[in-house]
């Protein structure tokens, strides 16, 4: 691509797609994750509302490895680690003969951290194989950059067109991979056939991306957790969107803030099936909205007993709290929607890694 022209602030004033504007916006050399402040600056994740989130990995990990025959060496792959928050708290809250068999990587192109745990190995790209384990991605695909397409008037699905200022116009028709990625996960029409403004994200470089970092695995399983949709209901109008300083704002390529889209797990997982030796069968992906499966991993947001609070004050206010934390995880409308897409890769069954539990309703 021809550079375009700049101005004196240094922002690009030509036009390109949503997906190269967004690389550079999130990763370039001034992109968004390199900032010092890291994502916890701009919003707040399921890691950061509580430990308990932590700890539920941890127990899912200590369940692969049950699953897997508890192996010499156990490997913990967080994606998208941030300043390694996921990985430290899996370590912490894992028992001391797992965590002793525990080898930790964790995935960001920011860098190192100072004063991480020693034991925890940092990459810039997810290991290239080798992996036996549990590979963890926490709102890594939403951030992996996507193109937009919009229908215009005639009915034609065309390639949106951004400036670094958020400006937008009609580029290309959307053709190749792209339009039959289309055709069979998000066709942009209506009841009546396509109407204009319908808009889709291309969730083709995500299906490449997740079944890449599944393919690290020789044994074990990999979880996608993201707000996502499937065919069935996919958003007429499409998800893009910015944050900045925990604010949502309008998405503008200039490294100023987040951009996000949801994802459509059900396409990555297929997309991992997909690269599996023909003429067998994978083992089942399962899609589970994130309050289902922590509380199969135990967490319930149930609150003490108010007999607590008279024998033991202390310990009612520190179970009152994490019953608190837990109902933020499991909240309706907020982190409790998003959905967990679990791969597992050899013999696992990754239903059997879910163990039921009584359901508890959010107070």
């Amino acid at each position: 691509m021809t550079p375009g022209i700049r101005g004196a602030s240094g922002a690009r004033r030509d036009w390109r797609g949503w997906r190269e504007a967004t690389q550079d916006a999130l990763y370039g050399p001034a992109g968004f994750y390199r900032g010092s402040e890291g994502p916890a600056g701009h919003f707040r994740t399921s890691v950061h509302a509580s430990p308990l989130f932590a700890g539920a990995v941890a127990r899912l990990l200590c369940r692969v490895d049950e699953a897997l025959g508890r192996p010499s060496s156990l490997d913990f792959v967080d994606i998208a680690a941030g300043r390694g928050e996921l990985v430290t708290g899996v370590l912490a809250a894992l028992p001391a003969e797992v965590a002793a068999r525990t080898r930790a990587y964790a995935v960001e192109v920011a860098g190192r951290p100072e004063g991480l745990d020693h034991r925890i190995e940092w990459l810039a790209e997810p290991p290239g194989g080798g992996v036996t384990g549990l590979l963890f991605a926490n709102e890594w695909l939403d951030n992996v950059p996507v193109e937009v397409a919009e229908v215009d008037s005639a009915g034609v699905a065309r390639r949106v067109l951004v400036r670094d200022d958020g400006a937008e116009r009609l580029g290309e028709p959307v053709d190749g991979a792209e339009a039959e990625w289309l055709a069979r996960w998000w066709p942009p029409a209506g009841d009546e056939g396509p109407r204009e403004g319908l808009r889709a994200e291309i969730g083709l470089p995500r299906d490449s991306a997740w079944a890449s970092a599944v393919a690290a695995l020789d044994g074990g399983l990999a979880v996608a957790a993201d707000y996502a949709h499937t065919r069935d209901a996919r958003p007429p109008f499409g998800t893009l969107t910015g944050f900045r300083e925990g604010r949502q704002t309008p998405p503008v390529p200039d490294g100023s803030c987040d951009i996000t889209a949801h994802v459509a797990l059900d396409a990555c997982a297929a997309a991992h099936a997909a690269t599996c030796v023909p003429g067998r069968t994978p083992p089942a992906a399962l899609l589970r909205p994130q309050r289902d499966a922590l509380r199969a991993l135990g967490v319930t947001g149930a609150r003490p007993p108010l007999a607590l609070a008279s024998t033991d004050p202390a310990a009612y206010v520190r179970a009152l709290a994490g019953a608190s934390e837990a109902a933020e995880l499991l909240a309706r409308g907020g982190l409790g929607d998003f959905v967990w897409l679990l791969q597992p890769v050899g013999s696992l069954d990754a239903a059997a890694l879910l163990v039921d539990v009584a359901d508890h309703e959010e107070e």
